[in-house]
């Protein structure tokens, strides 16, 4: 083929040049044809959009054109035109087509259209490849870049914390043992007892749940941080918003309290979804159409509202007064579920809400407590068709009231005394927040499950991708 630079088929769509020889290179959607001229769809990832290639039989051969399938791989170089068919403005006439890798229609498994989502991760190798999954994980990607825009605006440093520690951040209890020990080999001998000493970090260690009180420490350094990792809870929860292993965004900021936390949750949220708004647009619409045609309009309404703020004693107030059933029964000290917060949300205020000043009990050690000896100053960011988006807390910086709430618990101190040694040289009022990212995800792009925002979802049982 001639030499000819690549040209990605999104910036095709965007430059409005025509008349111009180009060079793409994609995989064939679509193939159609009549007695003179083969149509092919084809789509390189860079947008929703297909470009389409028309093809001469008579200067190509019918022969060579034979194993251009769906899901085959080609190099087209040809004359960029406007196009006279309808629903594309441009479209390329072929020159020269090369064939990089063939795919067999008798097994290529995305021959047709409408395939359900369960059918889709099973072949999680191959669905990035059709629409709905190219939209999804261009969405994510630009929401990742989002996120590493508004934090490094607002002078944070992007902080990385340790995926294996010997501490459970969240008292979760659920996690994943990270080990070098031979435990078949243990028990083979009659072992009854592990000891630890004789492994790896000397110590039983784990992937950790959280970055967070790692990055507290980056707080009380350099004064602002986020960290933006892998997480990993080992629940056995097969339910559409539960994974294995799933990406947090946890900024951490000194001399923040609880009001600041919540502006920058709320400005925040914002600006990461306006983001997503003006660079996944069509994504965006293209979703709107085929899964959920109320999720533009729900977009907007966290743009053009403020977040309303109320305290947890309110919300069940509200709760208890609404004349609602409910599966989970409401009472002062219950740990609010998603239909609690839903209902709020979606039916009471009809837009996103923090809440605020949670009973002790129901929330981690590491929040602050509050004059009332009953509740801590924490935090929830609550979506509609989410509920919560966002956990944060200002966190307790008073040595003495962490360390009795950290007994309270019967927590271990041996892995927190450096955590708590912060509180001893220096200590500082801060705050910050959690945000699972995949919840972000499935609420930009309108999926309903979790296993379909992230490229290979980690849950009971799979690990095949």
């Amino acid at each position: 083929m001639k030499l000819i630079n690549r040209t990605r088929i999104a910036d095709l769509f965007n430059d409005g040049v025509y008349n111009k020889e180009v060079c793409v290179k994609g995989w064939v959607r679509t193939r159609r044809n009549n007695k003179q001229v083969v149509f092919i769809a084809l789509n390189d990832g860079s947008t929703i959009k297909n470009i389409q290639i028309v093809v001469d039989i008579e200067v190509f051969g019918e022969e060579s054109l034979k194993t251009i399938t769906t899901g085959s791989c080609i190099f087209v170089n040809g004359l960029l035109v406007e196009s006279k068919g309808y629903g594309q403005s441009v479209e390329i006439q072929a020159s020269e087509i090369e064939i990089a890798g063939t795919a067999d229609p008798n097994t290529y498994p995305l021959q047709k259209k409408g395939h359900s989502l369960e059918f889709l991760r099973e072949i999680a190798h191959l669905r990035p490849r059709t629409n709905t999954f190219g939209a999804v994980f261009r969405i994510r990607h630009h929401l990742s870049f989002a996120i590493h825009s508004y934090f490094n605006n607002k002078g944070l440093y992007y902080f990385h914390t340790p995926v294996i520690t010997a501490s459970d951040a969240e008292g979760a209890g659920a996690m994943f043992q990270v080990s070098t020990l031979d435990f078949k080999d243990l028990l083979s001998k009659g072992v009854k007892e592990i000891d630890y000493s004789n492994d790896f970090f000397g110590k039983k260690t784990n992937l950790t749940v959280s970055g967070q009180l790692e990055g507290e420490l980056g707080a009380m350094a350099l004064g602002g941080i986020y960290t933006f990792g892998p997480t990993f809870r080992a629940e056995n929860s097969n339910t559409p918003r539960h994974l294995a292993e799933f990406w947090m965004i946890e900024p951490e900021v000194a001399f923040f309290d609880i009001h600041d936390n919540m502006d920058m949750a709320e400005e925040f949220l914002k600006f990461v979804i306006s983001y997503a708004m003006e660079y996944c647009k069509d994504d965006i619409e293209f979703l709107c159409k085929m899964y959920d045609n109320e999720l533009i309009d729900r977009l907007h309404s966290i743009l053009n509202n403020k977040f309303v703020r109320l305290t947890y004693t309110e919300g069940i107030q509200i709760l208890e007064n609404s004349g609602e059933k409910f599966e989970f029964p409401v009472y002062w000290g219950a740990d609010l579920q998603s239909e609690h917060e839903r209902y709020l949300v979606e039916k009471h205020f009809n837009c996103p809400i923090i809440m605020t000043d949670y009973p002790k009990e129901i929330k981690s050690f590491y929040m602050k407590q509050n004059d009332d000896g009953k509740t801590v100053r924490g935090m929830d960011v609550l979506f509609p068709k989410i509920g919560e988006i966002i956990g944060g807390s200002e966190r307790e910086a008073d040595y003495d009231k962490l360390l009795n709430r950290v007994n309270e618990l019967n927590m271990s101190i041996d892995n927190l005394w450096w955590y708590l040694e912060t509180r001893k040289f220096g200590t500082a009022p801060h705050a910050g927040f959690g945000l699972g990212f995949e919840r972000l995800v499935l609420f930009v792009t309108g999926m309903t499950n979790i296993r379909d925002v992230i490229p290979f979802p980690r849950t009971p049982n799979n690990t095949e991708f």
